[in-house]
């Protein structure tokens, strides 16, 4: 999936895109550092199209690049992403894909759910999930979003 920071619903069958741009203040985040699109842009090797695409839920932000935003800045993952209203940051050292796919499974199991649960709330095939989970790949920022966001959890703990 591409689309980030954004409310992704099965309607008959069919997949909505709901943009919710109270979630997304990279965009405030960026402002508040009085950079452009261009500028933050050049940090990240991108376009300042693609920020745009991150701030307007068009596209998702790659994981280590919206944490190294955080580090950079001195932003809460949970503030940049919306999933609170406080900028409580602290530094995330590394990804630890290992250690981030032992947390998931942990909070899977003490929210008594499956990994086929988990993976239709994120929209995504059990395999991908699992993947997540046994550390095979690195999680997405969407995933992760989606799974903190519905279950009250925070990324930063997660990440730490």
């Amino acid at each position: 999936m591409t689309h980030s920071f954004a409310n992704i619903v099965r309607f008959n069958g069919k997949i909505i895109l709901v943009k919710d741009m109270n979630d997304n203040n990279l965009k405030f985040c960026r402002e508040e550092l009085e950079m452009t699109q261009s500028e933050l842009g050049l940090v990240f090797g991108v376009t300042g199209s693609t920020v745009s695409g991150w701030e307007n839920a068009h596209d998702t932000m790659p994981l280590p690049k919206l944490v190294k935003f955080s580090n950079l800045y001195h932003y809460s993952l949970d503030y940049v992403t919306g999933l609170s209203r406080e900028n409580d940051y602290s530094i995330i050292d590394k990804l630890d894909k290992n250690k981030i796919g032992c947390k998931l499974r942990k909070i899977r199991n003490d929210l008594g759910l499956t990994q086929q649960e988990i993976a239709d709330e994120c929209m995504i095939s059990q395999t991908t999930y699992s993947n997540y989970e046994t550390g095979q790949y690195l999680v997405t920022s969407l995933v992760l979003y989606t799974i903190c966001k519905k279950h009250k959890i925070s990324i930063d703990e997660l990440l730490k």
